[in-house]
């Protein structure tokens, strides 16, 4: 059952939520970002300076946890991403290294 803030747990990860948020171009960004940066590392969601409004933000960023790519944390008056890795790793083995080879 996911948590409060709906991330799922590592088992209740599903492939086909995984494969909808990455269809979009902007979410596929965003973790292409965070693969590329360093374990653990945290980003602000306006830090990927994405061309949409606040909203539209919000709703993408909720898509990427809700589907178990991103573990999401409140900081204050913002919220911060970090890619969940691990759990993708052994969930997935290679799914990051195809995000990682793509950038489009």
């Amino acid at each position: 059952m996911p948590d409060a803030e709906g991330h799922p747990e590592r088992d209740e990860m599903d492939l086909g939520a995984i494969l909808s948020a990455l269809a979009d171009p902007l979410r596929r960004k965003v973790i292409y970002d965070l693969i590329h940066c360093p374990h653990g590392h945290e980003r602000t969601c306006v830090s990927f300076a994405l061309p949409v409004s606040k909203a539209s933000l919000t709703h993408h960023f909720r898509v990427l946890r809700e589907a178990g790519l991103i573990r999401q944390e409140n900081r204050g008056n913002s919220r911060a991403a970090t890619l969940r890795r691990v759990d993708l790793d052994m969930r997935f083995p290679g799914l990051l290294a195809l995000v990682a080879d793509n950038k489009s």
